[in-house]
Order: C-alpha cells, then sequence, then structure tokens
C-alpha cells in the first residue's frame, strides 16, 4: 500500500545546493524496496533529468502569458472534494470481441464494470477527430495526447506535410535551397520510417522530397531505411523496398543521377530511440548511417531476404545493414553534405537530430563526425529547437487545458514510464516542453525496463499506480493525469498471450485507484488514446493468421467514475465526440466552464 504522503509538490534549488544535506523527497519512499528508480520529480529536485520531450524547464515566452488565461466558475456544478485523474490506457480500443482481441480475452472484471456502466461512451480517436487528414488514418500516442490537452482540432504532421508538399511551400524555404545546395555539389542522404503507415512518416512524401531533389539538379543522393513493421505488417519491409527501388531506378533514368538506397535496419533495433530510453539504439543507426558500419549486402533486399530467413524477427527488430559495391559501403556521409530526417512525428526523431546536429553531444562517440547540413521534415521540440532547421512549421497549440488550470491556481500531476512520459507532459501540453508552473505541477517519470515489452507485460504500471496513490492521498493535487503504456507497447509485439497479460495487469491497477478516488472523494475517467491491442492479429479466408502490430481504427472507451453522483449532470456526447471532447469535460467536473472555442464538453447539466 502506498503511505500517506505530506509534502509541497517540489523541493527548491536552495534545499538542494548541499549534497550533504539533500533532503530526500518522500514520494522516493514508494521505491526503497524496490530496484525501480524515479527518474523525473521536477526539473527542480536534482534528480536524473534528460533532454527532450517533458524533460527540463525551457522556460519560454508561451509560460509568462498563462496568467493572462482564466476560467468562469460552473453556474451549476460544485466539484467534488477529491480530486480528478484522467488514467490514460495506451492503446486500448473498443473492438468486437473475439480470440483477436487481447482487451475482451482477458479477465478484466473492473475495466468491464466500468465500459458496462450508465456513463460510459465510445469516442473517435483516429482520422479528422485527431487532426489527421483522413478517417483511414490512424491515431497514434501524440496526436491523441495533444487531442487530450487541447481540447480543439489541430492539423497534425502528416496533413501538415502534405499540405506543404502539395502546394509547394516546403520547396521554397531557406532550409529546403540550403539541402539543394549542398545535394549540387554533395550527397543528399534522406534518413526515415520507411513505411506508408502514416504514424512517423510516409513513403510518398519522401518520393516527392526525392523527385524535387533531382528536378533541382541534385545529382547524388541515398536513403536510409528504417524498416517498419509495428504500423504496418510485420514483415512487410520488401514491398516497400521494391518501390523505392522503382523510383531510384526512375530518377536516375530520367535525370542521369545516382540515387540509392546505402543502409538500413529496424526502427526497434537502430535510429529511433525515444525519451532517452536506449541511446545504443541511436549509436547504431548514426554508425550505420554515417560511417556505413554494419553487416554488409549487395541490397537492401538481399539485406531483409537474408534476416528473414535466419529467424523469425519482425521488420522493427531486424540489425542494422549497409549496402555495399564491391566491399565498399556506397552512402558513408562526407563533409558538405545534407541530411533531412523525413519523420514527420517527432518522439522518435529527436535523438537522432541531437547526434547530428548538436556541436557538444556526449551521449556516445561519433567518431569522425562530418560536417553535414541537417534537416528535419519538423521542429520536434519547439522549446528545445530540435533540430533547429526543418521544412515545415509544426502545429501552433496554444491555450491548453493545463495553461488555463494553472492560471486558476489548480495544482496537478502528471506520472507514467519512461515510454509515456512524454505523452502526459509535453504532447499533453501542446508540444512544449517542461513545466507551465513549477509551483503548481508534479511530473513523475518512473524508468521503463529496456526488455521487449512482450517479456514483461506488466511494464511499470505497478509502480504508476502507487505513485498515483500517494498524489491522491497527499491532498495537494486537484487534478491527475496518468498513462498506462501496457496496452500500446506490448501490442506493439504482436504477442496476443502477453497483451492479454498486460490487460489483466492494467485492470488490477485501476481496481486500486478506483478504491482510493472513492476513498478521497474524488472522480476518475478512465480512457484511451487509440486503439492496438484490441486487434492482435488478422485471419486470412484459409484461417492463416498474421499478427498485427499496428494501431487500429477503433473507438476507444470513456468511462466517468464518481461515487459522489447525485444526477447532477448527464453523459450526452455529440455524434461527433471524440478525444478533443474530454478537456472540457474535465474542466467541467473541476467546477468551471470550457473556452468557449473548446469542443463541446461530453456533459449536460440541470
Amino acid at each position: 500500500m502506498a503511505p500517506n504522503l505530506d509534502f509541497a509538490p517540489f523541493a527548491t534549488v536552495r534545499d538542494i545546493d548541499n549534497a550533504a544535506g539533500k533532503p530526500e523527497h518522500p514520494l522516493l519512499d514508494l521505491f526503497k524496496d524496490s530496484d525501480v528508480g524515479v527518474v523525473g520529480l521536477g526539473h527542480t529536485y536534482g534528480l536524473a533529468q534528460k533532454a527532450g520531450p517533458g524533460r527540463g524547464i525551457n522556460r519560454g515566452p508561451w509560460q509568462t502569458h498563462y496568467m493572462e488565461l482564466s476560467l468562469s466558475r460552473h453556474p451549476s456544478f460544485s466539484p467534488r472534494p477529491g480530486p480528478v485523474l484522467v488514467v490514460v490506457a495506451d492503446g486500448v480500443g473498443v473492438a468486437p470481441p473475439g480470440p483477436s482481441n487481447a482487451v475482451t480475452e482477458a479477465a478484466t472484471p473492473t475495466l468491464d464494470a466500468l465500459t458496462n456502466g450508465v456513463r460510459s461512451i465510445q469516442l473517435a480517436a483516429h482520422g479528422e477527430a485527431v487532426g489527421l487528414p483522413s478517417d483511414d488514418d490512424m491515431g497514434n500516442s501524440e496526436v491523441g495526447h495533444n487531442a487530450l490537452g487541447a481540447g480543439r482540432i489541430f492539423a497534425q504532421g502528416a496533413k501538415l506535410v502534405n499540405k506543404a508538399i502539395a502546394d509547394g511551400t516546403v520547396f521554397e524555404t531557406a532550409v529546403w535551397r540550403e539541402v539543394v545546395e549542398r545535394g549540387q555539389s554533395g550527397t543528399v542522404h534522406f534518413i526515415g520510417l520507411h513505411s506508408d503507415g502514416n504514424i512517423h512518416s510516409h513513403t510518398h512524401q519522401l518520393y516527392q522530397l526525392m523527385e524535387q531533389a533531382a528536378a533541382a539538379n541534385v545529382t547524388s543522393a541515398c536513403v536510409h531505411i528504417l524498416l517498419d513493421g509495428r504500423d504496418t505488417p510485420p514483415r512487410s519491409a520488401l514491398s516497400y523496398i521494391e518501390q523505392t527501388e522503382d523510383v531510384v531506378a526512375e530518377l536516375n533514368e530520367r535525370y542521369a543521377a545516382n540515387f540509392r538506397i546505402a543502409s538500413g535496419g529496424g526502427r526497434m533495433a537502430i535510429t529511433m530511440d525515444r525519451y532517452e530510453a536506449d541511446w545504443g539504439m541511436v549509436e547504431r543507426g548514426y554508425r550505420c548511417h554515417t560511417h556505413g558500419e554494419g553487416r554488409p549486402f549487395a541490397s537492401a533486399t538481399q539485406a531483409v531476404e537474408t534476416m528473414y530467413a535466419e529467424s523469425d524477427k519482425g521488420d522493427q527488430y531486424l540489425d542494422a545493414f549497409v549496402v555495399t559495391n564491391d566491399g565498399v559501403p556506397v552512402g558513408t556521409m562526407a563533409d558538405g553534405d545534407a541530411v533531412v530526417f523525413f519523420n514527420f512525428r517527432g518522439d522518435r526523431a529527436i535523438e537522432i537530430s541531437q547526434a547530428y546536429e548538436d556541436p557538444d553531444f556526449d551521449k556516445f562517440d561519433r567518431g569522425t563526425h562530418p560536417d553535414v547540413l541537417f534537416a528535419g521534415m519538423l521542429q520536434y521540440d519547439g522549446d528545445a529547437l530540435v533540430p533547429k532547421k526543418y521544412l515545415v512549421d509544426p502545429p501552433h497549440i496554444d491555450r491548453t487545458m493545463s495553461e488555463y488550470l494553472c492560471a486558476e491556481g489548480v495544482a496537478s500531476f502528471a506520472i507514467s514510464e519512461t515510454q509515456k512520459f512524454g505523452h502526459v507532459t509535453y504532447f499533453w501540453n501542446g508540444n512544449r516542453s517542461g513545466y507551465i508552473d513549477e509551483a503548481l505541477e508534479l511530473y513523475v517519470e518512473i524508468p521503463s525496463d529496456n526488455v521487449e515489452f512482450n517479456e514483461a507485460p506488466a511494464m511499470k504500471a505497478a509502480e504508476i499506480t502507487d505513485a498515483t496513490i500517494a498524489a491522491l492521498r497527499s491532498g495537494k493535487y486537484q487534478f491527475g493525469r496518468i498513462n498506462f503504456a501496457n496496452g500500446d507497447m506490448v501490442g506493439h509485439t504482436g504477442d496476443l498471450a502477453a497483451a492479454i497479460e498486460a490487460m489483466e495487469t492494467v485492470d488490477a491497477s485501476v481496481a486500486k485507484l478506483l478504491e482510493v478516488i472513492e476513498e478521497v472523494g474524488g472522480i476518475l475517467i478512465y480512457t484511451a488514446d487509440h486503439g492496438n491491442a484490441d486487434i492482435m492479429y488478422t485471419e486470412s479466408s484459409s484461417g492463416q493468421r498474421t499478427p498485427q502490430t499496428s494501431h487500429t481504427l477503433s473507438p476507444v472507451p470513456f468511462v466517468i467514475f464518481d461515487p459522489g453522483y447525485a444526477n447532477d449532470y448527464q453523459l450526452t456526447p455529440p455524434p461527433d465526440a471524440g478525444l478533443t471532447h474530454v478537456a472540457a469535460t474535465v474542466l467541467n467536473l473541476l467546477g468551471f466552464q470550457a473556452p468557449d472555442d473548446y469542443q463541446p464538453s461530453l456533459l449536460s447539466f440541470p
């Protein structure tokens, strides 16, 4: 059982100046008997802090303007005495029950009772409801948490990039002109996730960049492909390689150019780490793409076919490879080259961006680091300015729910493990790093295990639960948000049995939280950011099952658990109810009217 706590949200910097007299933050008591450490307890406490989404203070102008905001008190509803807690069960969609649905196959009596209760509905979490180009586009954790925290629909990465390519503005930027100028005398290197999954990237956007580079007299370009198998079928890399090889051949013939695939590897093996969980991934990718260090093959096709034959690993886990000609890598980087990272999603793009552009980079030895121009498709962290050069402006998300709550003096906390910590902080707060008001907010990060998640499907749900219970019982906070990563991270492995266990872990954690919410007189909202674990495989007409590791188009649950309910509101969702309607709903339950331009609340009041 988590201890009762009586502490201020932060220790001050003055308190920790002298290491010998450094006070111990009471929340660490939760982990004294465990080998789990708390990485993030706010920037002020002096615990290990990492650069990137949701970490550090990085105060910007946006953090000085929130006090200009204000909310009106709700005319008919007074908040409960205890806090409102939003529980995001990441990757837990609502799909028809059946053997491929880990959500319904799991023994989850608590979640079943919630989702079958009277204050339970479903919300759209994909496509246009969260700012993506069409309803054929799967939602993801980043846009999902943007929507939850912003209360409005903003055009998101893929949509922004598609528009900039379609109207040509991306090719009119000074950064693109610099890329072309470098490529006219050297080589342009395109690095990114090589699929049409449309979660991190899209190959059609890559092809447009390649076409425009060739048309602008860039005669040498290399494509460094990160194999997907996560937002696409597990072993689909060969089809994408074939498409790209066709594009390369056509451009080379039409423009007398030398475009080629130069290196690659699985997205969970190289390059695309996030939240500093595994810098070794980034180092392997950097050395592969930059210096040509990796297993040599005559072609990308040969590399993938060989590794398929050697194991049953999916694309995302395949090792780094290098395409060679007579034993020499065909695409190493040199002084004067340009590098374009063509992912539009930020979380897994930040670390490799830092490796290429940070002059004081110290996370690993880069060897002889070439003088290259590095540009991202977008700026992946607007406060840390990573990268410094980018092709398309990211969405400007202003006046988030967190800003309004800080303006009203509402104390809050955000808790998750490393894999989703940035989602309940950085993405929830509108793609901005750091605190809005460190005197009112507590951000807690619990380190994720550095293993394949089907090997440990419980992940850090128990630790997140204990930390949340401690915060709830402290009496210091009126609002909290947490994320259980299990459904998404285990769902991505394609392991049905592990995903079922993951869901049962979430169920047990939510059961504990419901007890404490009732104890403190609060309200718990149970929801998700997108689907994943709800469809774990597809089945052909012949009965052959193929693991599905991608997100789904499923709606997500939205449930209000309110022990103090006295018919003082009704759950009356509009026909288009989606994740952006949650912010206004939370504000209502905290006793405020939502801003006029927020998506309407899911509640009506007598």
